[in-house]
């Protein structure tokens, strides 16, 4: 069997071009990595901008039709949860990893920088000024908004009854007769006189309705509350 003379020359060859392959290859890796930081930075910083109203150009094609909604049905949503639906800036959580590669996929597939973003969640989550479940939103134009993705918990499986007497002023009366009804019935027999009459029944039933009623006006006038309606899109705490 003949062996090959070793040319020291090819061999110091090798060695250096797979060094400078290895240097580019790691040059090339720290470059994307850069390129990526800068996009989520500027992602983050996107996020907390006050921007007005605009449009972004979206592949229409491109988008799932399923997630595109209008400004009426995410009101209605709102009002039925006492949800808000405000810029990304006021939001004070923190948005998810999952998220933002969400927003570069996005933006990678329809080759734009999207701006304007909008959250949906309870006011809680806010970082709301002084007069469970969110979802991120990127605005499309003439009313219309792209659900871009949703994290955390649901909601309480009974949030839209809990809330319901906030609707309006007919659900938080009809809440309030409610629920004096029920303390009257639970008032023991002959507490007040030896025989229970119906006119006793409704004398104590209107003490009940005025002792609740001013219980819910205080509370409401002291926190600032308001209902559903006023306060779906309102960035004022006391709205």
């Amino acid at each position: 069997m003949v062996f090959k003379n070793t040319n020291i020359e090819e061999s110091l060859l090798k060695v250096r071009n797979r060094q400078v392959k290895e240097l580019q290859i790691l040059e090339e890796v720290q470059e994307i990595l850069w390129k990526d930081t800068q996009k989520e930075e500027k992602i983050a910083h996107e996020l907390a901008s006050k921007n007005p109203s605009v449009q972004n150009p979206f592949v229409f094609d491109e988008l799932e039709a399923d997630k595109i909604y209008h400004i009426d049905h995410i009101k209605q949503i709102c009002i039925d949860y006492r949800l808000r639906f405000l810029d990304s800036s006021y939001f004070k959580g923190a948005f998810p990893s999952s998220t933002i590669a969400r927003i570069k996929s996005l933006e990678r597939l329809h080759q734009i920088d999207i701006k304007g973003y909008k959250v949906m969640a309870p006011s809680k989550l806010f970082k709301l000024e002084d007069k469970d479940d969110p979802l991120l939103f990127a605005p499309i134009g003439n009313g219309y908004y792209y659900l871009v993705d949703k994290w955390g918990n649901d909601l309480h499986p009974f949030r839209k009854l809990l809330v319901w007497p906030f609707k309006n002023m007919v659900n938080l009366t009809l809440f309030v007769v409610l629920i004096s009804y029920l303390v009257t019935l639970m008032v023991p027999e002959g507490l007040f006189s030896k025989k229970n009459t119906t006119a006793e029944f409704w004398i104590i039933f209107f003490f009940m309705f005025k002792c609740i009623a001013s219980v819910v006006i205080f509370y409401g006038f002291a926190l600032g509350k308001n209902f559903n309606p006023a306060i779906w899109n309102s960035k004022y705490f006391n709205a």
